[in-house]
């Protein structure tokens, strides 16, 4: 493919309305050199997962226009869904894929973080690799409160106050972080229950921060849609759990409540290593597809005439 490639995975706040979507999509399409490879909607979350790849100039402005429209179309103070955020661009991560260092991505992360807030007037927070304060490596420390709690938090607390910009979220935006770490895994496994309380107990169980496994994040949440409780997960390393040991974990742990596996689902992409980790074993998957993987699909988008700029 020749030349640095970053991935950027920004995380926004609207998941029903389509043509908000496909704007913010449209947005971060347009910038020469930006390639995208992946859009991913929940509507009982409420969110959007992009996922796009390229130089890492491209990338920096691609994320830019990818922000400026969800500030121009979602407002949090009418936002309602099952996943926490903080902000109209919740979160936005940057990859190293090709030819970049991770300290060249915390680096690019700092330079979006600062052109957010002089473009947008919208606070920045850093998390992960790129985080500029203790305790804000994670991003459920950041996102504590919700965008309603930090509202009224960073006006009184120094200690949330933004990393970027103003004691003062954007009125409709609120705050966006941006970070700097490794390939992370979206995985929700769904759960054959409508007991949200099972979910919430499995995902305590395996959750990292609660004595689980390492690089796991978890919650539990209701699908409304399907009257379907579901374990939620981000998968941070999957080289140190792999992906089909959270799987036989929640359904051990299903089966002590009385409940089984739905199926389980990706959000976004994921690398070729990590389902080849779990070959020949039965994930139950609902939408794994050839092209959910992350090389395959960025070979694709070159053979179609997509240009790295």
């Amino acid at each position: 493919m020749g030349g640095p490639i970053v991935e950027c995975v920004p995380n926004f706040s609207e998941g029903r309305n389509a043509a908000a979507v496909e704007a913010i999509a449209r947005a971060i399409r347009s910038v020469p050199g930006a390639i995208l490879l992946d859009c991913e909607t929940d509507a009982d979350h409420n969110r959007c997962v992009i996922t796009f790849a390229g130089a890492p100039e491209a990338v920096l402005e691609g994320a830019l226009a990818g922000v400026a429209k969800a500030v121009e179309l979602i407002d949090l103070t009418k936002h309602r869904g099952a996943h926490p955020r903080i902000g109209a661009a919740d979160v936005m991560p940057f990859v190293p894929i090709e030819g970049v260092t991770m300290e060249e991505c915390v680096r690019l992360a700092w330079r979006v973080g600062e052109e957010i807030w002089r473009r947008f007037h919208v606070p920045v927070y850093f998390y992960e690799a790129a985080a500029r304060r203790s305790g804000r490596e994670r991003l459920e420390n950041i996102r504590r409160g919700q965008f309603e709690g930090l509202r009224d938090a960073v006006r009184t607390d120094p200690e949330r106050c933004p990393d970027v910009g103003d004691a003062e979220l954007h009125p409709t935006a609120g705050a966006t972080v941006v970070g700097a770490r490794k390939f992370l895994i979206a995985y929700n496994i769904n759960l054959t229950t409508a007991d949200a309380g099972i979910a919430k107990r499995i995902a305590r169980s395996i959750r990292a921060s609660s004595g689980g496994f390492p690089c796991v994040k978890a919650m539990g949440v209701m699908l409304a849609s399907r009257n379907l409780a579901q374990v939620s997960m981000n998968l941070t390393d999957f080289e140190t759990t792999p992906i089909h040991v959270v799987f036989d974990a929640v359904k051990r742990e299903a089966a002590r409540y009385g409940a089984g596996v739905a199926g389980s689902e990706l959000i976004g992409l994921i690398p070729r290593k990590a389902l080849e980790m779990a070959a020949g074993l039965d994930l139950q998957w609902e939408n794994l597809r050839p092209d959910s993987v992350l090389e395959q699909r960025l070979a694709d988008a070159i053979a179609r005439g997509d240009r790295m700029k």
